[in-house]
Protein backbone atom coordinates (compact mmCIF):
# COMPACT_ATOMS: atom_id res chain seq x y z
CA UNK A 1 0.00 0.00 0.00
CA UNK A 2 1.07 3.13 -0.68
CA UNK A 3 0.83 4.87 2.33
CA UNK A 4 1.82 8.79 1.40
CA UNK A 5 -1.43 8.26 -1.49
CA UNK A 6 -3.63 7.44 1.81
CA UNK A 7 -2.96 10.70 3.31
CA UNK A 8 -5.01 13.18 3.95
CA UNK A 9 -4.80 17.22 2.64
CA UNK A 10 -3.84 17.96 6.35
CA UNK A 11 -1.02 15.13 6.31
CA UNK A 12 0.42 16.06 3.09
CA UNK A 13 0.98 19.42 3.68
CA UNK A 14 2.61 18.01 6.95
CA UNK A 15 4.68 15.73 5.60
CA UNK A 16 5.90 18.48 3.54
CA UNK A 17 6.91 20.76 6.56
CA UNK A 18 9.01 17.43 7.92
CA UNK A 19 10.45 18.09 4.31
CA UNK A 20 11.13 21.69 4.96
CA UNK A 21 12.60 20.83 8.59
CA UNK A 22 14.88 17.98 7.17
CA UNK A 23 16.32 20.77 4.89
CA UNK A 24 17.08 22.52 7.45
CA UNK A 25 14.14 25.14 7.40
CA UNK A 26 13.24 25.83 11.12
CA UNK A 27 10.75 28.20 11.33
CA UNK A 28 9.24 28.02 7.98
CA UNK A 29 7.45 30.28 5.99
CA UNK A 30 3.84 29.98 5.18
CA UNK A 31 5.12 30.57 1.77
CA UNK A 32 7.76 28.12 1.52
CA UNK A 33 5.10 25.64 2.81
CA UNK A 34 3.10 26.51 0.19
CA UNK A 35 5.61 25.74 -2.77
CA UNK A 36 7.00 22.62 -0.59
CA UNK A 37 3.02 21.40 -0.75
CA UNK A 38 2.45 21.43 -3.88
CA UNK A 39 5.99 20.50 -5.42
CA UNK A 40 5.64 17.06 -3.01
CA UNK A 41 2.01 16.44 -4.29
CA UNK A 42 1.38 18.90 -7.40
CA UNK A 43 -2.08 17.23 -8.44
CA UNK A 44 -3.16 17.45 -4.87
CA UNK A 45 -1.94 21.40 -3.76
CA UNK A 46 -1.66 22.43 -7.84
CA UNK A 47 -3.87 25.50 -9.32
CA UNK A 48 -7.24 24.21 -11.08
CA UNK A 49 -5.96 24.15 -14.50
CA UNK A 50 -2.67 25.05 -13.90
CA UNK A 51 -0.96 22.14 -11.50
CA UNK A 52 1.64 22.04 -12.79
CA UNK A 53 2.92 25.28 -12.99
CA UNK A 54 1.45 27.28 -9.98
CA UNK A 55 0.26 25.95 -6.72
CA UNK A 56 -2.91 27.07 -4.78
CA UNK A 57 -2.05 28.90 -1.83
CA UNK A 58 -5.43 29.08 -0.59
CA UNK A 59 -5.83 25.54 -0.23
CA UNK A 60 -2.66 24.91 1.98
CA UNK A 61 -3.78 28.51 3.94
CA UNK A 62 -6.92 27.61 4.99
CA UNK A 63 -5.10 23.94 6.05
CA UNK A 64 -2.90 25.56 8.14
CA UNK A 65 -5.21 28.38 9.52
CA UNK A 66 -8.61 26.96 9.51
CA UNK A 67 -10.79 25.87 12.60
CA UNK A 68 -9.63 22.79 11.47
CA UNK A 69 -6.32 23.40 10.53
CA UNK A 70 -3.21 21.96 11.37
CA UNK A 71 -2.46 24.65 14.27
CA UNK A 72 -5.66 24.07 15.95
CA UNK A 73 -4.62 20.04 15.99
CA UNK A 74 -1.71 21.16 17.43
CA UNK A 75 0.84 19.60 14.54
CA UNK A 76 2.20 23.57 13.45
CA UNK A 77 3.00 26.07 15.93
CA UNK A 78 3.07 29.57 14.89
CA UNK A 79 6.80 31.44 15.84
CA UNK A 80 6.03 34.73 14.39
CA UNK A 81 3.73 36.59 11.83
CA UNK A 82 3.23 33.55 8.80
CA UNK A 83 6.01 31.22 10.76
CA UNK A 84 5.55 27.91 11.38
CA UNK A 85 7.58 24.87 12.95
CA UNK A 86 6.42 21.39 13.76
CA UNK A 87 5.77 20.37 17.14
CA UNK A 88 6.07 16.97 18.87
CA UNK A 89 2.58 15.73 18.30
CA UNK A 90 2.93 16.99 14.02
CA UNK A 91 6.64 14.71 14.18
CA UNK A 92 5.21 12.00 15.90
CA UNK A 93 2.50 12.20 13.50
CA UNK A 94 4.83 12.00 10.48
CA UNK A 95 7.06 9.32 12.02
CA UNK A 96 3.44 7.65 12.14
CA UNK A 97 2.46 7.85 8.87
CA UNK A 98 6.20 6.67 7.24
CA UNK A 99 7.00 3.85 9.26
CA UNK A 100 6.38 1.26 7.03
CA UNK A 101 8.72 2.89 4.29
CA UNK A 102 11.50 3.45 6.77
CA UNK A 103 12.00 6.16 9.28
CA UNK A 104 12.24 9.91 8.02
CA UNK A 105 15.96 11.51 7.68
CA UNK A 106 14.72 14.04 10.40
CA UNK A 107 13.64 10.77 12.41
CA UNK A 108 16.69 8.65 11.95
CA UNK A 109 19.07 12.02 12.52
CA UNK A 110 17.24 11.91 15.78
CA UNK A 111 18.73 8.56 17.24
CA UNK A 112 22.16 10.44 17.01
CA UNK A 113 21.54 14.03 17.46
CA UNK A 114 23.58 15.99 19.78
CA UNK A 115 23.65 19.78 20.36
CA UNK A 116 26.23 22.32 19.27
CA UNK A 117 28.24 23.83 21.74
CA UNK A 118 26.04 27.25 21.46
CA UNK A 119 22.92 25.47 22.08
CA UNK A 120 23.91 23.70 24.79
CA UNK A 121 24.88 27.02 26.35
CA UNK A 122 21.91 28.91 25.04
CA UNK A 123 19.54 25.84 26.92
CA UNK A 124 21.78 26.04 30.05
CA UNK A 125 21.53 29.68 30.45
CA UNK A 126 17.24 29.71 30.05
CA UNK A 127 17.20 26.80 32.31
CA UNK A 128 19.10 28.79 34.81
CA UNK A 129 17.27 32.11 34.59
CA UNK A 130 15.38 33.57 37.46
CA UNK A 131 11.70 33.50 35.46
CA UNK A 132 12.30 29.32 35.28
CA UNK A 133 13.15 28.92 39.17
CA UNK A 134 10.91 31.23 40.49
CA UNK A 135 8.20 29.33 37.77
CA UNK A 136 8.92 25.99 39.39
CA UNK A 137 9.16 27.15 42.97
CA UNK A 138 5.36 28.23 42.66
CA UNK A 139 6.32 32.25 42.62
CA UNK A 140 5.00 33.19 39.32
CA UNK A 141 3.75 36.29 40.47
CA UNK A 142 6.99 37.57 42.29
CA UNK A 143 8.34 37.48 38.88
CA UNK A 144 9.10 40.75 36.88
CA UNK A 145 9.37 41.66 33.38
CA UNK A 146 13.43 42.40 33.77
CA UNK A 147 13.75 38.79 34.98
CA UNK A 148 11.23 38.31 31.77
CA UNK A 149 13.87 39.90 29.34
CA UNK A 150 16.40 38.56 30.62
CA UNK A 151 14.62 34.66 29.72
CA UNK A 152 14.12 35.83 26.47
CA UNK A 153 17.66 37.91 25.72
CA UNK A 154 16.27 41.20 25.36
CA UNK A 155 16.86 44.45 26.57
CA UNK A 156 13.71 47.45 27.18
CA UNK A 157 15.48 49.46 24.93
CA UNK A 158 14.40 47.29 22.05
CA UNK A 159 11.44 48.05 19.74
CA UNK A 160 9.64 47.56 16.63
CA UNK A 161 11.13 45.06 14.28
CA UNK A 162 14.07 44.33 16.27
CA UNK A 163 12.27 43.45 19.52
CA UNK A 164 9.99 40.73 17.45
CA UNK A 165 12.93 39.58 15.64
CA UNK A 166 14.86 38.94 18.85
CA UNK A 167 12.02 36.97 20.30
CA UNK A 168 11.27 35.19 17.01
CA UNK A 169 15.07 34.02 17.19
CA UNK A 170 15.01 33.01 20.43
CA UNK A 171 11.36 30.76 19.95
CA UNK A 172 12.93 29.57 16.77
CA UNK A 173 16.36 28.42 18.47
CA UNK A 174 14.23 26.88 21.21
CA UNK A 175 12.33 24.66 18.51
CA UNK A 176 15.31 23.60 16.95
CA UNK A 177 16.35 22.39 19.90
CA UNK A 178 13.06 20.44 21.08
CA UNK A 179 13.24 18.60 17.47
CA UNK A 180 16.80 17.57 18.32
CA UNK A 181 15.86 16.77 21.35
CA UNK A 182 13.28 14.33 20.45
CA UNK A 183 10.90 12.06 22.47
CA UNK A 184 14.19 9.88 23.80
CA UNK A 185 16.22 12.91 25.12
CA UNK A 186 19.61 13.85 24.57
CA UNK A 187 22.40 14.15 26.69
CA UNK A 188 24.75 17.20 27.06
CA UNK A 189 28.07 17.32 26.97
CA UNK A 190 28.57 18.14 31.02
CA UNK A 191 27.04 15.22 31.52
CA UNK A 192 23.40 16.28 32.21
CA UNK A 193 20.03 14.88 30.40
CA UNK A 194 17.64 17.11 28.74
CA UNK A 195 14.39 15.75 28.25
CA UNK A 196 10.97 16.75 26.48
CA UNK A 197 9.89 17.89 30.21
CA UNK A 198 12.59 20.35 30.29
CA UNK A 199 11.67 21.80 26.59
CA UNK A 200 8.17 21.89 27.79
CA UNK A 201 8.72 23.67 30.56
CA UNK A 202 10.78 26.44 28.99
CA UNK A 203 7.82 27.14 26.69
CA UNK A 204 5.32 26.96 29.46
CA UNK A 205 7.45 29.91 30.91
CA UNK A 206 7.80 31.58 27.99
CA UNK A 207 3.66 31.44 27.37
CA UNK A 208 3.30 32.75 30.73
CA UNK A 209 5.86 35.50 30.70
CA UNK A 210 4.15 36.55 27.34
CA UNK A 211 0.50 36.56 28.55
CA UNK A 212 1.84 38.68 32.19
CA UNK A 213 4.10 41.11 30.21
CA UNK A 214 2.04 41.48 27.07
CA UNK A 215 1.48 45.02 28.08
CA UNK A 216 4.90 46.21 28.27
CA UNK A 217 6.42 44.48 25.38
CA UNK A 218 3.17 46.47 23.27
CA UNK A 219 4.40 49.89 24.85
CA UNK A 220 8.30 48.39 23.59
CA UNK A 221 6.98 47.86 20.46
CA UNK A 222 5.54 51.15 20.05
CA UNK A 223 7.54 53.32 21.50
CA UNK A 224 8.95 55.92 19.16
CA UNK A 225 12.55 56.49 18.25
CA UNK A 226 13.90 59.91 20.24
Amino acid sequence: MNIVAECTVPEKILLAAAKLEDEGQSPFSAEALIVASWQKFPRTFGLKGYADQYPDSNKVLTSIMGEKGLTRRGWLAKMGQKLYTLTREGRHLVQKLMREEGPTPAAAAAVQAKLSREQEKFLLGLLATPAVEKYQQGLKLELTFGEGCRFWGITENLRGEALDSRLNRMRASLAEIDRLVGPGGIDLSNGRSVGQDDIQLLKKVDDYLSERFSRHLTLLRNRVEK
